[in-house]
């Protein structure tokens, strides 16, 4: 039985359930008219009845939201473990100024974990990305296309980013643009820091 159909179910139960307690309650309310004292109990068991039926659909309905709230965080927290297992792993091939097949192969991989989880705005980038790392691939570093690699990799970031935060481009104080721009900025200024 599907959970839709089971609650039905239950809805149903629940609504002969009060439409009979209500009907007997009624009887039981003109039965005892001749004594105000057992109206007023009867009175008192119906307004009782009443508070935990509307106590119990809102207790459930709040279960509801907080088990949703639940699920969401989770999903988030393995979107951003994907995306930073990306980073950290783009981060490593920049370090050694390599890229292997090896790598190649990781970055083809993570695309099924992305699958799971990014947004298409996200899949189409990595796509981008992926096709930018194979041309680069065939020379084996980075020193000719860092500047293209930086480019591609702004573009995946700025698309993670709108992502995890679950923000829209056009509604925002910054344009994609100038986002686009500052992580490009900082991402090729960090190669003319001279360390002495």
């Amino acid at each position: 039985m599907t959970n839709f159909t089971k609650q039905f179910t239950y809805l149903i139960l629940t609504f002969l359930t009060l439409v009979a307690g209500y009907a007997y309650l009624r009887y039981a309310y003109k039965v005892t008219d001749s004594t105000p004292f057992t109206q007023e109990i009867v009175l008192i068991i119906l307004g009782t009845i009443a508070t935990v039926f509307i106590t119990a659909l809102l207790l459930n309905k709040q279960t509801a939201v907080e088990i949703e709230k639940e699920q969401n965080i989770k999903f988030l927290d393995l979107k951003a473990q994907t995306y930073e297992r990306l980073l950290d792993l783009m981060e490593e091939m920049s370090v050694e100024n390599k890229l292997t097949n090896g790598d190649i192969t990781k970055l083809r991989f993570i695309t099924h974990r992305l699958a799971i989880f990014a947004s298409p705005a996200v899949l189409n980038e990595y796509n981008h990305f992926l096709h930018v790392v194979s041309e680069i691939s065939k020379d084996g570093t980075f020193d000719d296309d860092e500047r293209t690699l930086a480019d591609a990799l702004g573009e995946l970031t700025v698309q993670i980013r709108f992502d995890l935060l679950n923000e829209n481009p056009s509604e925002k104080v910054y344009t994609r643009e100038q986002i686009t721009k500052m992580i490009q900025k900082n991402s090729t200024s960090s190669s003319d820091i001279n360390i002495s």
